[in-house]
C-alpha cells in the first residue's frame, strides 16, 4: 500500500510550479562534450574495429624457389641444415602433407596469391602467362586495407601482370631488391634479403601491420658444381639416400650437395629475419609461413606431378595466434589455403573486398585447435595437375595432367601420352632445368645401353598411373594394371572427376584446348618451329648439350 502511495505522490504533484531557466556553466558543457567524444571513440575502436584494440597480425611469407619437403631438418634430414625452418616448426606447426596444385613456379604462385587451383585461373594455369586482370592477389587486397606490403627476391613470376592501363601490377607488393651482398658463389643471388626486409620495415607508420613476401631465388638452378663440398664443407657420404629414379653416383650426390648449400643460404636469411622481428618486438604478433613453390629442380621432379614434385615443406608459427605450438599436422593442406587464411586473420570481409570467390579453406581451424595429427577429418585429399609449362613441343602444346592424392595413394591421368612429359628431346627437354644430374642421365643413355634412368625421367608414360606413396614415395611402381588395386583406382578417378567438375575445370568439361589459346608472355612463342628452322631462341635454363637434335632420326623403328 505504501508503495502505491509513494508512486502516486511522485507522479502527481498537487501544484505545477514555473521552472526557472538556468544557463549551464560553459566549462561543464565542454567537459561533458569532450567526455562523450572520448567514450564514443573508445567504444567504436574496441567494438566496431578490433584492429585497434587487437592489432591485425603481420605476415611474413617465406618461399624457397624449387625445394622438396624432405630436405629440411624438421622432417628428419641431417645433410641439409635449416635452423630457421626448424625454429618455425618447433614454435608453431609442422605440416606433413602440404601440396601445391601445380609444381611449376608461375602457376604454383598464382594458386598461392588467389586461393584458386590453377585450372580455375584461365591463362594463369600456364607457366609464363599474362596474369588475368579479373583475378586479384591477397597482397593487393591487404594493401587496400591498410597493410604495408613488400617483396624481396622473386615474387610472382615468371610472366606479365598488367592492369587495364598497361601498367605493372604488384601482385606480391613493391620490390625491395636494391641492397646487395657478396654471395657465397657466383650463381647464388646477390640480393641481401635480410637488409631489404629491414629497409622495408623502416617505412611503417606507427604500428601499421605489414605483409612481406620473402621470395628466395635459391635453390633454383644453376649451381656452381662442387660448391656444396668445397665451400659448404659437405661430404657426399652424408646423404643417406639418393632417390631411386636417379643413379647413385658421385655426380648426382655432388649435385644434391650443391642444392642443399643453396637451401641453407635461403634458410640463413630466414633465421636473420626471425632474429630481427624478435629484436624489434614484432615476432609475437607476426604469422611466419615457410614453404617452397615446387619440388627440387631435378629430373622427374620440378614440372612433373609426383610425390617429390607437389609435396612441399610447410612450417607456420604465430606465437600470439596458434594454440599448443610444436604440433605435427597430418591434414592435407593446399597452397590455395594461404590466401583465405591471410584475409581472415586480417579481419577482411571477403564479400566486401575485390577478391574473387576462393576455392581454398582458411587454416585458422587448425591454428585454434590443440590437436596433433589429423585435426579436420575432411582435409584428406589434394587435387593436382598441370597444363602448359615451358615451350618446346610442336605448336607450343603442353602436357596436361590431372590427379588426386588421398589415402596414401596418388592417381594420375595423362591426357596426351603421345607427347614427351619433360619436353621434346630435340629441343632439350625444356621442362627440366639443366644440371649435373640431367646431363649424367642423358650421357648415360647416349654412351651406354643403360636406358632405365632415361626412361624414368624423360620417357613417355601411360594414360593412367597409380602409386602407393607410403610404400613407394619415389613413385616407381605403377599399380594401375594390378587387379588388387582396381577398386581404389576407380574410386580415386571418380572422386577426382567429380570434384574437378564442381570446380568447372575446362579440361574435365571437354574444353581443355582453351589452355592452349592463352599466349605465352615472352617472345619464345613458336619455339619448336623456330629451333627446327635453325633460329636462335632463348633457352637459357638448359645446357646446350641437352639438345638431342638427332634423337628422332636415330630412334626410328
Amino acid at each position: 500500500m505504501s508503495n502505491n502511495k509513494s508512486y502516486t505522490l511522485m507522479t502527481k504533484p498537487t501544484k505545477k510550479k514555473r521552472m526557472k531557466h538556468v544557463v549551464p556553466n560553459r566549462k561543464i558543457i565542454t567537459l561533458i562534450f569532450v567526455t562523450i567524444i572520448v567514450l564514443t571513440a573508445f567504444l567504436s575502436s574496441c567494438t566496431q574495429s578490433e584492429k585497434n584494440c587487437n592489432p591485425a597480425p603481420n605476415i611474413l611469407f617465406c618461399i624457397a624457389d624449387d625445394a622438396s619437403w624432405q630436405h629440411f631438418g624438421a622432417y628428419g634430414c641431417d645433410w641439409v641444415k635449416t635452423p630457421g625452418f626448424d625454429r618455425v616448426a618447433e614454435s608453431g606447426l609442422l605440416f606433413q602433407n602440404a601440396y601445391t596444385p601445380n609444381a611449376k613456379c608461375a602457376p604454383s604462385r598464382s594458386c598461392i596469391i588467389t586461393g584458386l587451383n590453377s585450372w580455375q585461373l584461365k591463362a594463369a594455369a600456364n607457366h609464363v602467362p599474362f596474369f588475368p586482370q579479373e583475378f586479384h592477389s591477397y597482397v593487393e587486397i591487404l594493401s587496400e586495407n591498410g597493410f604495408l606490403v613488400g617483396t624481396t627476391g622473386k615474387g610472382w613470376a615468371p610472366g606479365k601482370a598488367l592492369d587495364k592501363e598497361g601498367k605493372n601490377r604488384e601482385l606480391t607488393g613493391k620490390f625491395y631488391n636494391y641492397i646487395k651482398l657478396t654471395p657465397p658463389t657466383k650463381l647464388i643471388s646477390d640480393i641481401d634479403y635480410t637488409a631489404n626486409f629491414k629497409s622495408f620495415l623502416k617505412e611503417r607508420k606507427d604500428k601499421q601491420p605489414f605483409c612481406f613476401w620473402y621470395g628466395g631465388i635459391e635453390p633454383h638452378r644453376f649451381y656452381e658444381y662442387g660448391s656444396g663440398a668445397k665451400i659448404g664443407g659437405k661430404d657426399i657420404k652424408e646423404i643417406d639416400e639418393v632417390p631411386a629414379f636417379w643413379p647413385d653416383v658421385d655426380t648426382v650426390r655432388n649435385d644434391l650437395l650443391d642444392y642443399a648449400f643453396e637451401i641453407e643460404h635461403f634458410d640463413a636469411h630466414l633465421t636473420k629475419m626471425l632474429h630481427h622481428l624478435n629484436d624489434i618486438g614484432e615476432l609475437e604478433n607476426t604469422i611466419v609461413i615457410v614453404t617452397a613453390d615446387n619440388g627440387m629442380p631435378f629430373p622427374r621432379v620440378k614440372g612433373q606431378v609426383y610425390e617429390y614434385s607437389n609435396h612441399l615443406p610447410l612450417a607456420i608459427m604465430w606465437p600470439k595466434g596458434i594454440k599448443n605450438p610444436g604440433r605435427k599436422i597430418r591434414d592435407h593442406v593446399n597452397f590455395i589455403d594461404f590466401a583465405p587464411t591471410f584475409l581472415e586473420i586480417a579481419g577482411i570481409n571477403f564479400s566486401k573486398s575485390k577478391m574473387q570467390k576462393m576455392e581454398g579453406r582458411s587454416l585458422t581451424e587448425i591454428f585454434n585447435s590443440e590437436k596433433e595429427g589429423q585435426v579436420i577429418p575432411e582435409r584428406d585429399f589434394v587435387l593436382v595437375g598441370k597444363e602448359r609449362h615451358d615451350l618446346g613441343r610442336p605448336g607450343d602444346t603442353g602436357y596436361p595432367v590431372r590427379g588426386i592424392f588421398k589415402n596414401n595413394m596418388l592417381y594420375l591421368h595423362n591426357y596426351h601420352i603421345d607427347r614427351w612429359p619433360a619436353g621434346n628431346p630435340e629441343t632439350g627437354y625444356l621442362n627440366c632445368d639443366g644440371g649435373a644430374t640431367k646431363s649424367y642421365i642423358l650421357n648415360q643413355r647416349r654412351h651406354s645401353a643403360e636406358m632405365k634412368y632415361w626412361e624414368l625421367n624423360f620417357g613417355k608414360r601411360t594414360s593412367e598411373e597409380l602409386y602407393d606413396i607410403k610404400a613407394d614415395p619415389y613413385c616407381m611402381n605403377n599399380l594401375i594394371d594390378n587387379p588388387d588395386y582396381a577398386s581404389q583406382a576407380a574410386t580415386l578417378k571418380n572422386e577426382m572427376k567429380e570434384k574437378l567438375t564442381q570446380q568447372n575445370d575446362p579440361r574435365i568439361l571437354g574444353n581443355g584446348k582453351v589452355f592452349m589459346s592463352y599466349p605465352y608472355a615472352e617472345d619464345n612463342r613458336g619455339m619448336y618451329e623456330k629451333l627446327m628452322a635453325g633460329e636462335e631462341v632463348n633457352t637459357g635454363w638448359v645446357y646446350d648439350s641437352d639438345f638431342e637434335l638427332d634423337f628422332v632420326e636415330n630412334n626410328k623403328k
